[in-house]
Formats: C-alpha cells, sequence, structure tokens
C-alpha cells in the first residue's frame, strides 16, 4: 500500500479514535479571569436622550463573550455625593434596561449604597444619574455591584459538573492567596470560559487580566 499523506492521516486518525484518552476534569481545568472596571449598559431610549435620537454606539474593541463589545462613548455618572465619576465606558449592544455597574470603591466617591446583584437583576437597586453630551438621564433603579461569577458554555459546563445557576468556590493562588465564595456560575452555548470580578477584587487579590484560578471541590 502506498504511503501518500492521505493514507497516513486516515491511519492517525483511526488510532487516535481507538485510544482510550481520559476526559478533561474539572479538577485538572484553569479558568482565565476577566477584570471589570465600572461601565453603562443603556436602553434604546435612554441612547436617544443622552447623545440624541438616533444615535449610534461606536464599537472599537470586542470583549471576552461574543456580541458583547466596549464602545467609543464615555459618560458621567453623579450621586448624592455631587462628586461625578468621568470617562464611564459604554458597552454594547443596547439592552432593555440602562444598567451602571461600580465598585464598592466607587460606591464610596457617588454616596450610593447599590446591591450586589446579578447582571439584568435591576429591581430595587440603587439610582443614579447619567450625564452625556446631549442630555441627563436619572436611573430610579438600575446601579449595581455586579457580583462575582464564570461564564462557560454548555460543552464547559457539562466538564465542570455544573449549571447555570450554580454556586462555586474559586482559589486564587498568586502573590496574595485568595478564596472568593459564592462564585455564580452561568452556563450558556453562547458563552465562553472567563471569571469576571471588579477591580475592587482584582486588587484586594493581586491578579490582572488572564491569571488563572481553579474551583474549589
Amino acid at each position: 500500500m502506498e504511503l501518500n499523506a492521505s493514507t497516513i492521516e486516515a491511519i492517525v486518525k483511526k488510532i487516535v479514535s481507538e485510544m482510550d484518552v481520559p476526559a478533561a476534569k474539572a479538577d485538572d481545568l484553569t479558568i482565565p479571569v476577566g477584570i471589570s472596571n465600572r461601565h453603562i449598559h443603556l436602553s434604546r431610549e435612554d441612547l436617544d436622550t443622552l447623545f440624541g435620537a438616533g444615535y449610534e454606539l461606536t464599537p472599537i474593541k470586542d470583549l471576552s463573550q461574543p456580541g458583547q463589545y466596549a464602545c467609543k462613548e464615555q459618560l458621567t455618572i453623579i450621586g448624592p455625593s455631587m462628586r461625578p465619576i468621568e470617562g464611564v465606558r459604554v458597552l454594547g449592544p443596547i439592552r432593555k434596561e440602562s444598567q451602571v455597574e461600580i465598585s464598592v470603591t466607587d460606591s464610596f466617591v457617588l454616596k450610593v449604597k447599590p446591591p450586589v446583584r446579578e447582571s439584568g437583576s435591576l429591581v430595587g437597586s440603587a439610582p443614579i444619574t447619567i450625564i452625556g453630551p446631549k442630555g441627563i438621564v436619572t436611573l430610579k433603579q438600575g446601579c449595581i455591584i455586579a457580583n462575582r461569577h464564570i461564564h462557560m458554555s454548555d460543552e464547559e459546563g457539562k466538564v465542570f459538573g455544573l449549571n447555570d445557576g450554580d454556586y462555586v468556590t474559586v482559589e486564587i493562588d498568586g502573590e496574595r492567596r485568595t478564596t472568593f465564595y459564592d462564585v455564580q456560575v452561568r452556563v450558556n452555548k453562547a458563552f465562553r470560559l472567563e471569571m469576571h470580578i471588579d477591580t475592587d477584587d482584582a486588587n484586594a487579590a493581586g491578579i490582572g487580566n488572564g491569571f488563572k484560578v481553579k474551583i474549589v471541590k
């Protein structure tokens, strides 16, 4: 038999398919970290108020989760302290409701009391005012501190043995060893594996974007 390239490839595939290769185990896997700075999600109505009727966001960078992107647009937020925080990045695409995500440190500056919430869970959250180039929006609710969470695809969820809405403990084995409790798992076929924390958590653990962490079983 002539061993040309296609024949060799077929033989290799057959051998590999017959090998007893163990499936990946959750204990062997690490999860990359993505650090979220303060940012804003806008509804269509509020986008029109802040930038003018019919305005469209300007994407400048894709984010780790498919379909999400950072925009050129930046806004100012202000709370009861009347001390503004400027240059807050808008993230797209537009949403049904506007949402402002800040850190605990930011809340001290603004003098607001946002709850720790899953993104999109806004009922009873803190009020906040957003200032744009064309107008001002005062949200009666919508300001939160995002909870620590892990995005993973359906396949990754199966490997880890986790379902959407589960909570896990995560170990940060860096220079400032830290354990994060009650980290929410978010499983969706469109997600990519990544743990999201805010700047306060990242600074406390002494880690940056891309640092690898492990779920503690």
